[in-house]
């Protein structure tokens, strides 16, 4: 049984899965996944609860507070060790920030060049060689909310040796799984008729979401598979 999927108890309060908390979370940050929540407890800004058999538990004030920090990223572009001392201080009982609204269409104001570097906690050259490779780019001076989360996930990759280069490889898969729900969702997006698009795009977080799913289950799959064969060849080495 996964951890996704594991059952939770109801005595102190109800507690949700990791799966759960993605899926709740998934309609204003569609950005969300198992593993960046995973990433978030590692730097020491969640707290789960822990099952006999190690599974997490998330309370409503740890959704509270994940929403809070994905907030913060999303709208305020802040670095975790920034977001780390919001948290603590709110602990205190010192007032937290205003959530900053953009005007206009409703969606958040991404990010321009120094904030962006400032938000991920890289340095120019590695901005500019994503721009490079088209993962990234900017429109009218700003990036998108979502560069924030892209550039920061492909500096952690650059420490196992990842490049810019080897990470357009990823970013050409995943825009044709964006084509395939393209055409699914098309003649619906593109319709005069706004009750239709709506269905549409309520469909698309839908899709988004369940593409993402996919694509990491797949992937962890394959990852534990080649862990799986490389541990057998070496048992096998060992007893020959």
């Amino acid at each position: 049984m996964s951890e996704d999927t594991v059952t939770t108890p109801v005595s102190g309060g109800r507690r949700l899965t990791i799966g759960a908390v993605c899926a709740a979370l998934r309609i204003d940050h569609p950005d969300i996944s198992i593993s960046k929540i995973r990433y978030l407890e590692e730097q020491g800004l969640l707290h789960p609860q822990r099952t006999r058999g190690g599974y997490r538990l998330f309370a409503q004030e740890d959704v509270e507070r994940l929403r809070t920090i994905l907030r913060l990223q999303r709208d305020e572009f802040l670095p975790l060790r920034v977001i780390r001392e919001e948290l603590e201080k709110a602990a205190e009982g010192a007032r937290q920030r205003p959530r900053r609204r953009p005007v206009s269409t409703g969606a958040a104001r991404g990010p321009r060049f120094g904030e962006l570097i400032s938000a991920a906690g890289v340095n120019e050259e590695f901005v500019r060689s994503l721009e490079e490779f088209g993962l990234i780019g900017a429109e009218a001076g700003r990036f998108r909310p979502e560069d924030v989360q892209i550039v920061a996930a492909a500096a952690r990759l650059q420490r196992y040796g990842f490049d810019a280069r080897h990470l357009r490889a990823i970013h050409s898969a995943i825009q044709r799984e964006a084509g395939l729900v393209e055409q699914v969702l098309a003649p619906q997006l593109r319709s005069a008729n706004p009750d239709r698009v709506g269905a549409g795009l309520e469909q698309l977080d839908e899709l988004a979401g369940l593409c993402a799913e996919l694509t990491e289950s797949l992937l962890v799959r394959d990852l534990r598979r080649l862990a799986g064969a490389t541990t057998a060849s070496t048992r096998s080495e060992v007893t020959t």
